[in-house]
């Protein structure tokens, strides 16, 4: 292998960190940067970690910093991201960017429209991809037809999730009744564009991942599919506790479609099942590296890896078959939704101890630095415990 590229990596929340793990095990140099928060948290020793300026408020500065690492580099370095605020940066100064690192995303406009779920939800229904029923609600009529046609309770999600959650951090807000709909819409809608949507039923199993990575000419280098089994928060959050299962359906779903809208680089969407007909139903799609990467690596597909030999001109072979039945843990997040699971789903002890059985992948923890995992633990044990007390 060819290590003399360093890596760049935009990012220290646990989906960085995987990234961080997964290249530190090839011995590749890297370079980690994340606005003060998360770097104060996310900060590890197998990485030359900084923290940067924001890229939502400080593009200019931010743009700075990494060209003038760039410029000291005598190979371009493969640059990584795993948050959307990252993803919106890169691709906004692709062209200033790509005169000193290597990376590949789709183009500006298919990033713009994927990360909208307005326009993401439009485009999977173009390419006759089933979807949850979904509302836009511009005025009264559409206040009445939204009520009319939904069932309660329903959801409100932010069209654009990253911005939305810098001033309210939820991915989602139930919302119980057509009153309470009309009440709070106006509130959220303050903090960004909204979209109004049925909730699939069924638990957190029915949640399925499809991930791909596309190289420039849209030949494909990598296909990996998983299993949510539960989530944080336990309603509407992220993975916490997945396993790797190969779904051929949404294969067919996702890369006829994939390639239809040139989603080339790393990208992931998300499905549910809905329990009613069995059909996998579209939820969103991300064009980078998602929470749960790091298990490819485990079930025999490493994305990050891949990434690093395609950009580096190592013309990596295609990995197209994964090993299934391997966990991921992010060990924190599944012991607070088993506190919740527990009290409102009857999850029990057993079940929650059967959870560490078979081959896993930690999501944070590493002997080499075990700290960001003890950092991630106390903060979210604390914020637990502050929401706890504000329920009283």
């Amino acid at each position: 292998m060819n290590d003399k590229h360093a890596a760049v990596v935009l990012d220290l929340s646990a989906n960085g960190l995987g990234i961080i793990k997964r290249l530190a095990e090839r011995n590749i140099e890297i370079y980690a940067f994340d606005t003060e928060k998360s770097y104060r948290i996310g900060k590890t020793k197998l990485a030359t970690c900084s923290p940067c300026p924001s890229p939502l408020t400080e593009e200019k500065e931010l743009l700075d910093v990494l060209i003038t690492l760039g410029k000291k580099q005598k190979h371009k370095p493969v640059l990584y991201t795993g948050a959307d605020d990252y993803v919106i940066f890169i691709s906004k100064y692709r062209k200033e960017l790509s005169n000193y690192f290597l990376f590949l995303f789709p183009d500006h406009d298919v990033i713009e429209q994927v990360l909208d779920k307005q326009r993401a939800y439009n485009l999977a229904l173009k390419h006759n991809i089933p979807c949850p029923k979904t509302f836009i609600i511009k005025n009264e009529d559409d206040m009445k037809t939204a009520i009319e046609t939904l069932e309660f309770p329903c959801i409100l999600k932010p069209v654009l999730g990253h911005e939305f959650r810098k001033i309210i951090n939820k991915k989602a807000i139930l919302i119980q009744t057509a009153e309470q709909l009309q009440a709070e819409y106006p509130t959220y809608q303050q903090a960004g564009d909204l979209i109004v949507q049925e909730i699939i039923p069924g638990d957190n199993s029915c949640f399925y991942k499809v991930a791909t990575f596309f190289d420039e000419n849209m030949n494909l280098l990598a296909q990996f599919s998983l299993q949510k089994n539960h989530q944080f928060p336990a309603q509407f959050g992220t993975g916490a506790h997945i396993v790797s299962k190969t779904v051929p359906e949404l294969f067919d779903i996702c890369l006829p479609f994939f390639k239809a809208i040139h989603l080339k680089g790393v990208a992931m969407a998300e499905f549910k099942k809905d329990p009613r007909d069995g059909v996998y139903k579209f939820i969103e799609i991300n064009p980078r590296f998602w929470l749960t990467h790091s298990l490819t690596g485990a079930a025999g597909i490493d994305f990050v890896y891949l990434y690093y030999l395609s950009m580096t001109e190592q013309q990596p072979i295609p990995h197209l078959v994964q090993k299934d039945g391997v966990k991921w843990i992010y060990l924190v997040r599944y012991y607070l939704t088993y506190l919740t699971k527990r009290k409102q789903e009857g999850m029990t002890l057993r079940d929650f101890l059967s959870g560490f059985k078979g081959e896993k992948e930690w999501a944070l923890f590493s002997l080499r630095d075990p700290m960001p995992f003890v950092r991630s633990a106390y903060s979210h044990l604390v914020n637990a415990w502050k929401n706890k007390r504000k329920e009283k």
